[in-house]
C-alpha cells in the first residue's frame, strides 16, 4: 500500500522536474518578471507594432483635446489673468470678461473711498468693427486704458516703442501678430478703421490669443471712448489693487457694502467665471470636453484589445511557468509589468508626436498647448489604462490548467 501511495504522489508532479529543481527555478525566476515581460511583448514584432500604434494613438487623442482645451481656457481668461488686478468691479451679473456692460465712472471714486484700496483705475472693453484698408469688416474686442495706468494695459509688445508710449499717439492701437493677417495691417504705421474712426498700428504684441477670434485691440481709454461714442465718464471695469496688509477678501467686502449694484469679484473667480461661461454654457466648451473623453475611451479599448490578445496568444509560455510551480501573483506581475512596458513605449512614441505638432502650432490662433505637467498627467493616464487594459487578460492566465502543458 505505501509502495502504491508512493507512486500514486509520484505521478501527481511534473515529470522529469524534482521538487528541489522546481524550487531552484522559481527562485532564480523570481526577480525575471521584468524580462519575462519584455520578452513576451519583442516577441511578436507585428502584435508589439500594434500595441504601441494603438496606445501612441489614443496618447496623442489625449494630448491634442486636452490641450485644445487647456488652450481654451487660457483664451477665455487671458485679460483677467495678465491684468494684474487683485479685485474687479463689474456691472452687476457680468458672466465672462469679453461681454463687459459699460457703468459710470463715479463707481471707481466710490470705491478709492473704501479702505485697504489701494489703486482704482477704469478700463473700457468693447466689442468694435475693424474695416481693413482693402475694405474688408472684421469683428474685434476694443480696449481701453489710460496711459499711466499700473492694470489692465498689453504684454508682451514686442514692435513699438513701449505700450503706453503707442497707446499715446493720437488714434494709436495695439494688436498681436497672430492676427496682423486678418486685420490686414502688417507694419508699424499701418492704417485703418473701427467704427468709422480711423486708427494707426502703432505696437505689435505677440502671443495674446481671444477665444472668440475676435482679436483685442489696446487703446487709450479716451481714444476708446471716441471710438465707441460713449460717454467721457463711461467705462466697463473698475480695476482693484489692494493695499499692502489687507486680504482681497476683505476689501472685497467692503466694495460690495460701499458700491450698489456691482459685482465685486477677485481675478482668480473672474477667471473661472469667464471659463465656466465658455466652458458650460456655450458648445464648444461641451465638444471639447466631449472630444477628450471620448479620446479616453478610443484609447482604453484599443490598449485592452491590443494587449488582451498579447497576452492569449503567450498562454502556452504561461501554462507551462504554472506547472513549474509559479503562483497567480507571479503571473499577474508579468502580464501588469508587460502592459507597462507596453504603455511606456506606446507613450513616448505618441507624446513624442504632440510636442512636435504643438511646436508646429506655435503661431496658429488656437493651437494646443503642452506645459510638462500635462504631459506627465497624460503618462499617468495611459499607464493607468494600459494596466486597466490587462486586467481583462488576468481571467485567461488564472484559468491557465497546469497539466496541459504536457499533454
Amino acid at each position: 500500500m505505501a509502495r502504491n501511495g508512493d507512486e500514486q504522489t509520484q505521478r501527481s508532479k511534473p515529470p522529469g522536474v524534482a521538487p528541489d529543481r522546481r524550487r531552484g527555478l522559481l527562485a532564480v525566476s523570481g526577480g525575471f518578471t521584468l524580462l519575462i515581460a519584455w520578452r513576451n511583448l519583442v516577441h511578436d514584432r507585428m502584435r508589439l507594432a500594434v500595441t504601441v500604434v494603438g496606445i501612441a494613438f489614443s496618447t496623442i487623442l489625449m494630448g491634442m483635446q486636452l490641450g485644445l482645451l487647456l488652450n481654451f481656457l487660457h483664451s477665455t481668461s487671458t485679460v483677467v489673468d495678465h491684468a494684474g488686478a487683485d479685485l474687479w468691479i463689474a456691472a452687476h451679473g457680468v458672466r465672462t470678461v469679453d461681454l463687459a456692460i459699460p457703468m459710470g465712472e463715479r463707481r471707481r471714486f466710490q470705491a478709492l473711498a473704501v479702505p485697504g484700496v489701494a489703486l482704482a483705475e477704469p478700463q473700457l472693453l468693447q466689442f468694435a468693427m475693424w474695416k481693413r484698408p482693402d475694405g474688408i469688416r472684421e469683428s474685434v474686442i476694443l480696449i481701453g486704458v489710460d496711459k499711466d495706468a499700473a492694470m489692465g494695459g498689453p504684454w508682451d509688445l514686442t514692435e513699438g516703442s513701449g505700450w503706453r508710449e503707442a497707446v499715446s499717439i493720437p488714434d494709436g492701437v495695439i494688436i498681436d501678430r497672430l492676427y496682423a493677417d486678418k486685420l490686414g495691417i502688417t507694419v508699424l504705421g499701418g492704417t485703418a478703421e473701427i467704427n468709422g474712426h480711423r486708427v494707426r498700428v502703432t505696437g505689435f504684441t505677440q502671443g495674446i490669443q481671444t477665444f472668440t477670434q475676435s482679436p483685442y485691440v489696446f487703446t487709450s481709454l479716451r481714444t476708446a471712448r471716441a471710438i465707441t461714442q460713449l460717454a467721457a465718464t463711461d467705462l466697463t471695469y473698475v480695476l482693484i489693487r489692494v493695499a499692502p496688509g489687507y486680504q482681497p477678501a476683505q476689501v472685497a467686502a467692503e466694495l460690495a457694502r460701499h458700491v450698489p449694484d456691482v459685482d465685486v469679484i477677485t481675478s482668480g473667480d473672474f477667471a473661472r467665471r469667464s471659463n465656466d461661461y465658455w466652458l458650460f454654457s456655450t458648445g464648444a466648451g461641451i465638444s471639447i470636453i466631449s472630444s477628450s473623453v471620448l479620446a479616453l475611451l478610443v484609447g482604453l479599448a484599443i490598449s485592452a484589445q491590443t494587449l488582451y490578445a498579447s497576452t492569449v496568444d503567450r498562454l502556452p509560455e504561461y501554462a507551462t511557468i504554472r506547472a513549474m510551480g509559479g503562483s497567480r501573483g507571479y503571473l499577474y506581475r508579468i502580464v501588469i509589468k508587460q502592459a507597462l512596458l507596453g504603455g511606456l513605449v506606446g507613450y513616448a512614441c505618441g507624446i513624442s508626436v504632440v510636442l512636435a505638432l504643438v511646436h508646429l502650432g506655435g503661431g496658429a490662433t488656437a493651437g494646443p498647448e503642452m506645459p510638462p505637467w500635462l504631459a506627465a498627467g497624460i503618462g499617468v493616464v495611459s499607464l493607468a489604462m494600459c494596466v486597466l487594459a490587462s486586467l481583462a487578460s488576468l481571467k485567461k492566465v488564472t484559468s491557465i490548467d497546469p497539466v496541459a502543458v504536457f499533454r
